[in-house]
């Protein structure tokens, strides 16, 4: 049963060492990460799962001790998801297939490891679930399901952006829609709605570039019946992309 989970933002920016100078402008996303994985580790979970989005080739699970890199945005420095000698299984996937310690983590699955690393994680084994942006929301909800079934206290890390259309300068220009959709996820979120995320519109997301849509469905899933409460401890828009971070427990 999920027991806790803390919703992050994927940019990796948010590694000091991609953002170089830009760094402080997100310090007070970093903090608040920090905070969402003091409710993880509070939660005492038998097993973390890191949901994050992902392109064709990191879609599915990834085994604990998987790698990832930030070489592609021109930093040599490498990650590892959780425990290095750790032995990942399937969370669940829907017949993804058995999980490649060879694979490289995705970048949203890179930053989550990131983050545990920086936050010194220990308290449970960790695995990775990479899902693509076109996932249906009711496969999402599916997958969500059953990595809440995995263990009798699970957690989840669940990484992703909101829309990228918040500022004629954001990566898919402004779009008077954009602020409306964050602020309904912001809402859903804080309120730990689990109805609200699974009915979120998935084409205007898609229009939006909202990252987070599916994995946020797939939180939606595995919080089904747990009875959890929520709180929202960082919302904004710095790049024109919206980042959301929150905790429920």
């Amino acid at each position: 049963m999920l027991v806790a989970a803390a919703v992050c933002p994927c940019p990796p920016l948010l590694v000091p060492e991609v953002a170089a100078g830009a760094a402080p402008e997100l310090d007070a996303a970093r903090a608040a990460c920090t905070d969402a994985l003091g409710v993880l580790a509070a939660s005492r979970p038998d097993l973390l799962v890191v949901v994050g989005p992902a392109e064709k080739s990191g879609r599915g699970p990834h085994p604990e001790g998987a790698r990832g890199s930030f070489a592609g945005f021109g930093v040599d420095l490498d990650v590892r998801l959780g425990r290095p000698d750790g032995e990942g299984t399937d969370p669940g996937t829907g017949g993804a297939g058995p999980a490649s310690p060879e694979r490289e983590l995705p970048s949203s699955l890179a930053v989550a490891a990131w983050l545990l690393e920086r936050t010194g994680w220990s308290d449970a084994p960790v695995e990775g679930l990479g899902v693509g942006e076109p996932l249906e929301a009711e496969r999402c909800v599916q997958a969500g399901r059953q990595i809440g079934e995995r263990a009798g206290r699970v957690a989840l890390l669940v990484m992703g952006d909101a829309s990228a259309c918040r500022t004629l300068k954001a990566p898919g220009y402004l779009d008077e829609r954009a602020e409306g959709f964050d602020a309904e996820v912001a809402r859903a979120l804080a309120a730990a709605d689990v109805t609200a995320l699974k009915t979120l519109d998935t084409s205007l997301a898609h229009e939006l570039k909202a990252a987070g849509r599916a994995p946020w469905q797939v939180l939606a899933g595995a919080a089904e019946g747990a009875g959890l409460g929520g709180a929202l401890l960082y919302d904004d828009a710095p790049y024109g992309v919206g980042y959301l971070v929150a905790a429920w427990s």
